[in-house]
């Protein structure tokens, strides 16, 4: 391949139907800081579909194969710790990618081995921080719902599986926030701190 292929290929930017939204959006309330404002706002749906893909993945293995809750009715955080690692873990490399290709594509001064392991750092600390507040919190949150839930409708009884799910998916939902602003703003000023 010839090197102004081989140049051309290498900046290639990765472009969605979302990308004039996006721009209008960002120009129009990010005035001087309006390419900081469209990095952050593909920042956030690349955060919504790796929401999506951690919550379907939590979801689907606690409802088949990692249950919250054993045949005796005892919780098993083992199994939450599992669900929530996989989930993790996929949404983690969807983000990567979808971060290096999209939201960065500017970002290329620094090779994809350490932007992977600088990203791969900062997603592992967000990941401990949120796992250690699941597992601590969703048998409080699925309790809470319960009887948030019956002051409304008094004959709401779900089973003990069912309440601690969706303790799961709240304590879950409440880490994936807090996480989302650690990553932008460290994978911002450390990842892909060579674009301006």
């Amino acid at each position: 391949m010839s090197q102004a292929v081989a140049h051309e290929t290498k900046n290639r930017k990765l472009t969605t139907p979302l990308d004039g939204m996006i721009i209008k959006i960002a120009t129009r309330i990010g005035g001087s800081k309006a390419k900081e404002v469209e990095r952050f706002i593909k920042f956030a749906f690349v955060g919504i579909l790796g929401f999506v893909i951690d919550f379907g993945t939590v979801f689907t293995l606690q409802s088949t194969l990692l249950p919250p809750v054993n045949e005796v009715g005892e919780n098993v955080v083992i199994n939450v710790a599992i669900a929530t690692t996989i989930g993790f873990i996929l949404a983690v490399c969807n983000n990567f990618t979808w971060n290096r290709l999209w939201t960065y594509p500017d970002s290329r001064s620094y090779s994809i081995r350490r932007q992977l392991t600088q990203f791969a750092i900062v997603s592992v600390s967000g990941w401990t921080a949120r796992t250690i507040w699941i597992a601590t919190t969703f048998t409080f949150f699925g309790v809470l719902s319960t009887q948030a839930v019956q002051i409304i409708m008094a004959d709401y009884n779900p089973s003990l599986l069912d309440q601690q799910k969706f303790g799961t998916m709240i304590a879950q939902f409440i880490g994936v926030i807090v996480v989302m602003v650690w990553n932008f703003l460290a994978n911002r000023y450390w990842t892909y701190n060579d674009v301006e």
